[in-house]
């Protein structure tokens, strides 16, 4: 049954909603990553990664201008793929990625959250207030559409002034940096040099990728084939510009060796010498009202996915015996990788996933679907080699500093290959024919024909 225009998304919305997942955890966590991997160069980094992602997007605004739908990135896989283990495979990768950047944004707000009190164990606290964030964003999730939209609207408004607030009064207050403090070698940073800053742009394109969410808004957007597009080009800018200026503002603000020392937390860090105790204490306030909206649409967007993927045989048929289990699964996932990670392996694995799901995406747009999404061949191309070569550069810096990210990206990967190879063996029948009927209850636009040849039975061999 069609939805009605009433309960859906706005474009102000939807960007609401993206912005909402992309300043979420990147700005506050990441920032004191990258800088112990570049230096004092990292503001750089996040323009280079701004440029990465602006050319990867270009392939999820077309497909997300073709075949918008609550699948996103499941159904461009579908698309792209046909329905089967490697659609399944990739799609999975992104949920799996989604998921990450949830536990991220929860342990973010633990990390900020204990600023304000004089604690010693923070290694236990911090997970225990990540868990109660997100059972606060699974409460606001079941509540519906219009009050997920006003939550993320009114965080929206409140982090983006705020951001903006904190980073031109640092640069007031500071000054810009000097060009001569970037080329400085810095205390603490693992090598430096064009390899770690080329491998620093896998954290950097992390703090974007929540862009990708928008294309899982397709079934709750007004407009889907125009808005989705302009979300996702509108949520880009909007961060580029907030992530530069804060970056310059904290590089302005304190030293390499500094940032290091509270990466888990390097905003209010750098809000004490320019405002003292309550520009920390400011500053720990944006960034849990950062963190909340973030998890929210996060969690929005990721239980939608994995709700696409049941209905499109890519997984088990979700239990009917609860309400939204989707949204269940989801919130039960991010509640254990918060347990189990710390913020620097939690962002590194979902860096990994992500670049693999990224190139994924431009391969099978370049290589099936050009004509139909009436895209420029060379974009995509140009999208992949980039992926190819910082996806390379971090994995080997990886393998050189923490080996187990490597190892539990590898299991994980396995696991979710394996696991969809067996699953497709399930409904395909004697004569090797996939039985991938897609069932959704969607509008029009998103569904498919039974009868259509576009893959709802499809050989095991293609």
């Amino acid at each position: 049954m069609e939805k009605n225009s009433g309960s859906k998304l706005s474009l102000i919305g939807s960007v609401s909603l993206g912005t909402g997942v992309m300043i979420g955890a990147g700005i506050f966590v990441l920032m004191g990553q990258i800088a112990e991997l570049v230096g004092g160069i990292f503001p750089l980094a996040f323009l280079a990664g701004a440029i990465v992602v602006s050319f990867s997007a270009y392939s999820y605004v077309k497909f997300s201008n073709a075949y918008p739908s609550s699948g996103g990135v499941a159904m461009f896989m579908r698309k792209a793929y046909g329905p089967g283990t490697m659609a399944g495979t990739f799609s999975l990768l992104m949920y799996v990625s989604m998921v990450i950047a949830e536990s991220l944004v929860a342990r973010t707000f633990g990390s900020y959250t204990l600023q304000l009190f004089d604690v010693g164990n923070t290694e236990f606290l911090v997970p225990i207030l990540g868990v109660l964030l997100i059972v606060i964003a699974y409460l606001i999730n079941i509540s519906g559409n219009k009050t997920i939209e006003r939550t993320a609207n009114l965080t929206a408004v409140i982090k983006i002034a705020g951001i903006a607030l904190l980073a031109l009064a640092g640069l007031a207050f500071a000054g810009f940096p000097s060009m001569e403090a970037w080329s400085k070698p810095a205390p603490g940073v693992v090598s430096g040099g064009a390899f770690n800053f080329i491998a620093a742009l896998a954290l950097s394109i992390l703090a974007f990728k929540g862009f990708t969410t928008i294309t899982n808004q397709g079934d709750d957007i007004i407009d889907p084939h125009r808005n989705l597009g302009r979300s996702i080009i509108l949520s880009i800018i909007i961060c580029t510009i907030l992530y530069t200026l804060l970056a310059l503002s904290v590089a302005s603000s304190l030293s390499v060796g500094e940032i290091i020392a509270a990466k888990n937390y390097a905003l209010a860090a750098a809000a004490r010498p320019a405002f003292g105790d309550l520009g920390l204490i400011l500053t720990v306030l944006l960034a849990i009202i950062a963190t909340v909206s973030g998890l929210i649409a996060s969690v929005f967007s990721a239980s939608r996915m994995l709700a696409m993927l049941s209905n499109m045989k890519q997984l088990p048929r979700l239990y009917q015996g609860m309400s939204n289990p989707a949204l269940v699964f989801t919130v039960v996932l991010a509640i254990a990788l918060t347990i189990l990670f710390d913020l620097t392996r939690i962002a590194s694995i979902g860096a990994i996933f992500y670049l693999i799901m990224d190139i994924a995406i431009h391969w099978g747009l370049f290589r099936y679907l050009l004509k139909e999404t009436k895209s420029n061949p060379i974009i995509p191309l140009i999208a992949i080699v980039l992926d190819v070569v910082i996806l390379g550069a971090f994995i080997l810096m990886k393998y050189q500093s923490d080996p187990l990210v490597l190892i539990v990206s590898l299991v994980g990967f396995v696991i979710i290959l394996v696991a969809q190879r067996l699953f497709m063996i399930t409904h395909t029948d004697s004569q090797g024919v996939m039985h991938m009927e897609l069932q959704m209850d969607g509008d029009g636009a998103m569904a498919m024909d039974k009868n259509s040849e576009d893959g709802d039975e499809m050989d095991m061999d293609k």
